[in-house]
């Protein structure tokens, strides 16, 4: 079930970029912002993420490019024991800008691929030297959308949920900001369209 979303996901990100989309692009660095907020990971527990992204512009009117870096961490200790899980993704995802009569808040759906390295860690204090880690790679699929509204002439604020697909599925909340790089005109009206 996980691997047809992946590729379902996949298939879908393709076509989008394919359509026609080349002839009205505007790519390069636009926006840099940051996130916080809640990820639940399957079968860990709630816990903070932190992101960090790059807009990189459009690829049609209405497709934004984006890409990002996660982190979070989550510990528990019972008995003595500390376990901890620890997931750094990097991604990129297409978003779609919904049309909107009002340029105060900018809906967006979209979703794209991200490379997960996660990390286990056991230590046990009661056996000297106790310690084990193991570290792996694996390929996912975000799927998901937000919203985004201008809080300056340069800087925006926005709120997203993104599902990810992936060996530990998650899901996400968080909230952040982003600022523009140095445009101005109507290339400055153009990116107020989401990030």
């Amino acid at each position: 079930m996980k691997k047809a979303l992946v590729v379902l996901g996949l298939t879908l990100f393709c076509t989008v970029v394919s359509q026609n989309a080349w002839a009205k692009s505007d790519i390069g660095f636009k926006r840099l912002g940051v996130d916080v907020g809640m990820v639940d990971p399957e079968a860990v527990g709630s816990t903070i993420g932190f992101g960090a992204f790059a807009d990189l512009g459009t690829i049609s009117p209405d497709v934004r490019l984006s890409s990002h870096v996660n982190y979070w961490n989550k510990s528990e200790n019972q008995f003595g024991v500390e376990a901890g899980l620890r997931d750094i993704s990097v991604g990129a995802r297409a978003n779609y800008m919904f049309h909107m009569n009002s340029s105060k808040i900018q809906p967006y759906v979209g979703g794209g691929p991200g490379v997960h390295f996660f990390n286990v860690k056991v230590d046990v204090p009661f056996s000297p030297g106790m310690t084990v880690s193991e570290s792996e790679t694996k390929i996912g699929f975000d799927l998901g959308g937000g919203a985004s509204m201008p809080i300056s002439p340069k800087a925006e604020a926005f709120s997203e949920m993104w599902y990810t697909v992936c060996d530990i599925d998650q899901f996400a909340f968080k909230a952040g900001v982003s600022f523009r790089l140095g445009e101005s005109g109507a290339s400055m009206k153009r990116s107020t369209r989401g990030r």
